[in-house]
């Protein structure tokens, strides 16, 4: 009996070291002549050192004929771990292995991994890798597929889901990453499109290349389907790491509270001559922003896309914020169709996982063209008045300088539910009609504040503002105008 018992732990032993061995030889230098990091070596980078708990690992897809010729692993390493000893799980695809293609094991591994972050209530992450669906295995694969679009949406708004493209992603892989919260991608090593150049080249004749049609920069300038870009593996999982601590486990927890030394009385003196003296002249709106956050410190959601708003996520007196502000230095601050869709995804999923949303406004209304008008900018800019109006967490909104027209009031206005409203003195003062005084006299504005004050008046509102409770009239759920 123990002879029997010691062959099956050697034989344990073995599988389980020719599970964590990827792929050839060949395919593993291919990896790292690339600059790519390996599957597990991503794993044990982003995770915290000895947290990592594999699932899985003896997998493998079934067999069309000798088994020894089959990869363990399936293509995909799927566990758990700790984040700043707080469990997260993650999978990541294995190029060396099939390409990192997705079949029904592969698939169903990830599944199954989506299930049990659901079920515990922790960040689901996806290290992607693969070339797509794996043909040979034909209906199963894109059923897989759709087995993981579908958990996808059920976790949507329930555990923060996270993409970070790091090699291909191409076809049906794609799908996922545009559900999920968060993309992250790599400059130089990651792609993601719905068909290649050669397919586009075919059918419309048109020459492109890899990285304009579906690299890091063309989605994160243009689509807007990435919202990081880093310019190598470890710093992509580093912007991970650091994302996570703004964010909740999941909707049902708070944030990391963060300790600061930063005072959270102090004042901004250095607001008080920020903005310039003409009203249509710009100024940089970040500035503002690392002034009344604490530690100066930023983290921006789709930062090369729609410049003319900034999303960022920040922290006043530890606490974690959604922040939301019109940037005069791009269209003057204007509203368009990209700025309003991104502002309205970054509003919800700030509404979704219970993060306060603080705006800062200088808006002087729609980027006005026939372009945008046929394009939809009335649609599209129904998707943040819409966000705005369903956020049920703690609104604040400053406004800053400009706020003119129905623009103002997409701004997270008290007419539509911003719970607070303060301004600076000199808000709208070239006009009397539309002045903060007047505005304050009827009730639009709850308080003139001195720029200086900014940073001690938010601290303060959201303070009060900490035990408020959703409301919601009784329905099915929402219908967003899409």
């Amino acid at each position: 009996m123990r002879t029997r018992h010691s062959n099956q732990l050697v034989e344990l032993r073995a599988l389980t070291a020719e599970a964590r061995s990827p792929g050839t030889e060949v395919a593993r230098k291919r990896q790292v002549a690339q600059g790519k990091l390996l599957a597990r070596e991503r794993i044990a980078y982003l995770l915290d050192e000895d947290s990592f708990r594999e699932l899985d690992a003896l997998t493998r897809r079934r067999p069309a004929g000798d088994l020894d010729h089959i990869a363990l692993t399936d293509g995909v390493v799927t566990g758990w771990g700790t984040i700043s000893g707080r469990p997260v799980f993650v999978y990541s695809q294995d190029f060396t292995i099939s390409g990192g293609s997705l079949g029904e094991v592969h698939g169903g591994k990830i599944q199954r991994l989506m299930d049990l972050a659901g079920r515990i209530g922790a960040p689901i992450i996806g290290l992607c890798d693969g070339g797509g669906a794996r043909i040979d295995e034909g209906v199963a694969s894109l059923a897989a597929y759709g087995g993981i679009f579908r958990r996808n949406v059920q976790l949507s708004g329930s555990i923060p889901q996270i993409s970070v493209i790091m090699g291909p992603c191409a076809g049906g892989a794609v799908y996922s990453p545009a559900i999920t919260d968060f993309v992250f991608m790599v400059e130089d090593t990651s792609y993601m499109f719905v068909t290649g150049p050669s397919v586009v080249r075919a059918v419309t004749g048109e020459s492109v290349t890899q990285r304009e049609l579906g690299g890091p920069i063309a989605h994160a300038s243009h689509s807007g389907a990435c919202h990081f870009v880093a310019p190598d593996d470890r710093s992509c999982l580093d912007g991970v790491r650091r994302l996570l601590t703004y964010l909740p486990s999941s909707y049902n927890d708070s944030a990391p509270c963060t300790p600061t030394h930063d005072d959270p009385r102090r004042r901004c003196t250095g607001l008080d001559t920020l903005l310039p003296e003409h009203c249509d002249a710009s100024y940089e709106m970040l500035d503002l922003l690392r002034e009344v956050v604490d530690d100066g410190q930023l983290v921006e959601y789709g930062a090369r896309w729609a410049p003319a708003v900034i999303c960022c996520f920040a922290r006043f007196a530890g606490a974690s914020v959604g922040v939301v502000a019109n940037q005069p230095r791009h269209d003057g601050g204007a509203l368009s169709i990209a700025s309003a869709e991104k502002a309205a995804r970054f509003v919800r999923t700030c509404d979704a996982f219970g993060l306060p949303i603080v705006t800062f406004v200088d808006v002087p209304g729609f980027v006005t063209s026939a372009e945008q008008a046929h394009h939809g900018l009335i649609r599209h800019a129904a998707k943040l008045l819409f966000a705005f109006c369903e956020a049920s967490v703690p609104r604040i909104q400053v406004v800053v300088r400009k706020a003119h027209g129905v623009a103002f009031l997409l701004m997270n206005s008290r007419p539509i539910g911003a719970d607070l409203s303060y301004a600076w003195p000199r808000a709208d003062e070239h006009d009397d009609l539309t002045s903060p005084y007047r505005a304050e006299m009827q009730t639009y504005i709850d308080e003139i504040i001195e720029p200086a004050d900014t940073r001690r008046a938010i601290i303060d509102g959201l303070t009060t503002l900490r035990g408020k409770e959703p409301r919601h009239p009784p329905r099915m759920h929402e219908n967003l105008p899409l």
